[in-house]
């Protein structure tokens, strides 16, 4: 499914035109994009959890040549399924 898609679902599950929709979809990105920005995480009970990871600055190596190399720190997103989620697959 990609963003198309989803905006498509939510139009015909929730009864709103596309537009309306798309709007919703992208408040709800918005949303989750500005918390862990700002270093918070968002919980949706039953469904999981979106929140940012530090990783540390490391040393590596080029496959190709076997040189090290430096990899600078950097913040990822992670997401955690809550047990809803893991159920509903797993039923």
């Amino acid at each position: 499914m990609n963003r198309n898609d989803l905006v498509a679902h939510v139009a015909e599950q929730a009864g709103l035109s596309k537009n309306d929709a798309t709007k919703a979809v992208d408040a709800v990105f918005d949303g989750i994009t500005q918390t862990l920005k700002g270093g918070g995480e968002v919980r949706l009970v039953g469904f999981g959890t979106f929140a940012v990871s530090k990783r540390a600055a490391s040393e590596g190596r080029n496959p190709r040549t076997g040189e090290k190399i430096m990899i600078k720190a950097s913040i990822q997103p992670k997401f955690k399924p809550g047990k809803g989620l893991k159920d509903e697959l797993n039923a």
